[in-house]
């Protein structure tokens, strides 16, 4: 890594020479001349156009206005970076299984793999860098634009290492301990906020809204890939903006006016002409506190005694405070209404397993049968894959904005849409030497060892539509940034179901077993559910990043 920085800095330094040579001998060579009747004096600057691969070629526009390293600073990173930090407390609520280091840890419990992330990482570079070779003129020359570009992410990749190195976060997956912060979003941050730097500011914010979109699909494939925690990305998307803030800032100082094209667009951060925004958000749900399903229904005849311990009473579980993360943007045809959309994942951790994972203790204990039984059982266990209930959100509908003046203004919005939820899931593990009848008719332990992992309680929450409304109030800061504090409110009816499975792994264990069980009127090996139907009535409290256009 060291190696990697010194020749960053070498290039960095090289380009820097190479751009102050050119200025003093003139590589621009008789350039077109025009007379600028305003100011009196010679302008040397010609627009480019068609194709541009003249790399070393450095030009200036006399009329661009330079940038002060303050002036130009909007530091929205320090607080991205510091939520990533408060988010750390929270990562156990978008973790499966924490207790348990043996077993695979997952977000979400369907498989989901993408090599994506590995190439969105520079999509924000290679599009700065595919605009300029196009002959769309940005902010900088190209030495000017490489100098940045080669000081954001040496700057981005010294902030990156010496945290992860220090830290040693372990990743979810658990397979090494440099998860804090995310290299992948950290970079791919860097090359949103060059974009948004070199065309977002100076000609369109559409560009910032696709730079930023990408850098955010990044983060998020990243914590679907099971590489990173919610706090990982975070903290790397605060990097890497802080980090392109500062390069940018540092050859400001060192070009001052050499190299520059374009100035910034006039009245970018005016909540009266600009109420369009792009946000990344991050805050706590609140809402319900309980659930309680009704006890199962196992159908055994009245006066039956099979012999086997069931759980028997209703099912009481606590929703903790959830921890939300999400997109949202709008685009307003007038000051005050638009239409928009907005993406979020929520999860909430659930208490209440401790009586399940009592019968862990007894579960030998469970099966009142001849000594045989218990001889042959090697282990039963439970073990929890997932505590926690993720909801999947997606809703679109009507913004409002009442700006106060050009930097504040009042929001609301209605919408509608569809939430879908993640399972909680208690597995079992069951592992024995199968038991079978010989010839003579006795019950004999055989050498063929039965595994069987099953899913021993399972609760899902229907898909359902929601609705919701929000008040939030909005500061433009600078450079089109602007920040957000919100409340939202959400409403929907779900239906939960708890599907509950204790005997599953007897038919592999003793066919014998589940016969005598059979002939007594009821048979082991088959599922019950119970379910209830629920109005949710959430809350989420947070703030946000805003593009604002």
């Amino acid at each position: 890594m060291a190696k990697q920085l010194h020749i960053l800095t070498i290039a960095f330094l090289l380009t820097a020479f190479i751009t102050r040579a050119q200025d003093s001998i003139g590589v621009n060579a008789m350039p077109h001349l025009s007379l600028d009747l305003d100011t009196t004096r010679l302008s040397l600057y010609e627009p480019h156009h068609g194709m541009d691969f003249t790399f070393l070629k450095n030009t200036t526009n006399p009329e661009a206005k330079p940038y002060k390293f303050l002036d130009d600073q909007t530091w929205t990173g320090i607080p991205v970076f510091l939520a990533g930090m408060i988010a750390k407390s929270e990562k156990t609520a978008f973790r499966q299984d924490y207790n348990n280091p043996d077993t695979k840890i997952r977000l979400i419990k369907y498989d989901f793999h993408t090599e994506i992330d590995n190439y969105t990482q520079f999509s924000g570079i290679a599009l700065t860098a595919g605009l300029k070779m196009a002959g769309v003129e940005g902010r900088s020359s190209w030495p000017r634009l490489f100098a940045s570009s080669l000081a954001s992410y040496a700057v981005m990749a010294t902030f990156v290492n010496s945290i992860k190195y220090t830290a040693s976060e372990m990743r979810p997956d658990g397979s090494t301990r440099n998860s804090w912060p995310s290299g992948h979003t950290a970079t791919a941050f860097v090359g949103a906020t060059i974009l948004h730097k070199e065309y977002g500011l100076t000609r369109s914010p559409w560009y910032s809204i696709a730079g930023y979109s990408v850098a955010t699909a990044t983060g998020v494939m990243r914590v679907l890939n099971n590489r990173h925690w919610v706090s990982d990305v975070l903290s790397s998307a605060g990097i890497g903006i802080l980090s392109t803030e500062l390069a940018y800032g540092f050859c400001d100082m060192l070009f001052k006016d050499k190299g520059l094209l374009m100035n910034n667009l006039a009245n970018y951060t005016d909540l009266y002409e600009n109420p369009s925004f792009f946000s990344i958000s991050m805050g706590i749900g609140i809402g319900n506190k309980n659930l309680t399903l009704p006890a199962f229904d196992y159908g055994i005849p009245e006066g039956l005694d099979i012999g086997l311990n069931l759980y028997k009473e209703p099912i009481e579980l606590k929703f903790r405070s959830s921890t939300a993360v999400g997109v949202e943007g709008a685009w307003f045809f007038c000051p005050y209404v638009g239409i928009g959309g907005r993406l979020r994942v929520k999860s909430t951790p659930i208490n209440g397993w401790s009586k399940f994972s009592d019968i862990e203790g007894k579960a030998k204990q469970e099966m009142d049968l001849e000594p045989i039984y218990k001889n042959a059982v090697r282990y039963f266990g439970l073990y929890i894959e997932s505590d926690h209930v993720t909801e999947f959100a997606g809703d679109a509908g009507v913004y409002f904005s009442l700006p106060f003046s050009s930097r504040l203004a009042l929001g609301s919005k209605l919408l509608m849409g569809r939430s879908v939820m993640d399972n909680i899931d208690i597995d079992g593990v069951f592992t024995a030497d199968r038991i079978v009848r010989d010839a003579q008719g006795n019950l004999v332990i055989t050498d063929y060892l039965v595994y069987c992992n099953w899913d021993y309680i399972d609760v899902s929450a229907s898909n359902s539509m929601k609705f919701g409304t929000g008040l939030s109030l909005t500061y433009a800061h600078k450079n089109s940034f602007s920040w957000r504090v919100f409340c939202d409110y959400d409403y929907s009816k779900k239906t939960y179901t708890a599907t509950y499975s204790p005997f599953i792994f007897i038919e592999d264990f003793s066919h014998e077993l589940r016969e005598r069980m059979i002939q007594r009127g009821w048979d082991p090996v088959q599922t019950f559910t119970s379910s209830t139907l629920k109005h949710l009535h959430q809350w989420v409290f947070g703030g946000a990043l805003c593009v604002s256009f």
